[in-house]
């Protein structure tokens, strides 16, 4: 079973408007990870598509996404999928690849349909590509490990960085996902933005009564929201991007815009945060 969500982009002017809800039915997505369904979130900013499939006793496959607007969705897209849980198969172009928890598998354009077997939970985002890149498995010990921050900023973490330039090669799609050390909290603090690129994060490995704070909006006009386990943030290029939980967690995190550059940022000082 397929089912698709559009959501679109708004500006910033209309989004410091909204109210709670509004904000989360623009910004927040839920429920994406349901056994025995395929189901997608399809975003106007940078197009790109964020999901989920859990194939549990059956197979999933996914081929046809109308508003992709081609015969397969991967005939004019590449495609990023994290497995979030136990291990499992995507076969694509003939191909059966056994994604274990925290693999990502990088499928090039026009390499589609691709179907989900066994017990994963598979994380799936999908950006527009102009240029085909080699189909690639990339394991926990294949990625690039990034330490950072200090425990007396309560934001030590290790980014482990997949689809990056020095591990795989991609058209536009960037992707990897940070974990953290007992008693960090903050993903990133000072906030930035970069205005060439959107941004999705999906929170993950929270507890029942966990919930990381997202904030979000131009720096002089923020807001935040308030999310729970396997839940997805749409970042849009005029936002910051930070946000602290109520204990360690992780999130995946992906960006399609005009480059691949990981540290294509701009900082925004504490002092100009309202």
């Amino acid at each position: 079973m397929l089912s698709v969500e559009t959501r679109y982009a708004i500006d910033p002017a209309t989004a410091k408007t909204l109210d709670t809800e509004g904000l989360r039915q623009h910004f927040h997505a839920s429920g994406l990870f349901a056994e025995g369904e395929i189901r997608l979130v399809y975003s106007h900013y940078d197009r790109l598509i964020m999901g989920g499939a859990v194939p549990g006793t059956g197979s999933l496959t996914l081929d046809k996404v109308a508003e992709a607007g081609t015969a397969s969705i991967l005939d004019r897209r590449e495609m990023g999928i994290l497995n979030i849980g136990e291990t499992g198969q995507v076969t694509v172009d003939g191909e059966t690849h056994e994604v274990g928890r925290g693999d990502v598998l990088y499928i090039g354009m026009g390499k589609g349909p691709v179907t989900f077997s066994g017990p994963g939970r598979f994380y799936i985002l999908s950006a527009p590509a102009h240029r085909a890149c080699p189909t690639r498995l990339i394991t926990v010990k294949d990625a690039r490990r990034v330490e950072l921050g200090a425990p007396e900023t309560c934001n030590e973490r290790v980014i482990l960085q997949f689809l990056h330039p020095e591990v795989a090669d991609t058209c536009q799609l960037v992707m990897g996902y940070t974990q953290f050390k007992p008693g960090s909290v903050w993903n990133t603090m000072p906030a930035h933005l970069h205005d060439r690129r959107m941004e999705a994060y999906l929170y993950f490995e929270l507890g029942p009564e966990q919930r990381v704070f997202h904030f979000m909006g131009q720096p002089h006009e923020t807001r935040h929201l308030v999310m729970a386990n396997e839940e997805v943030v749409i970042s849009p290029p005029w936002s910051i991007h930070c946000g602290a939980g109520t204990g360690a967690y992780t999130f995946c995190w992906a960006m399609a815009g005009d480059n691949v550059d990981f540290t294509d940022m701009d900082m925004v000082a504490m002092g100009d945060l309202r």
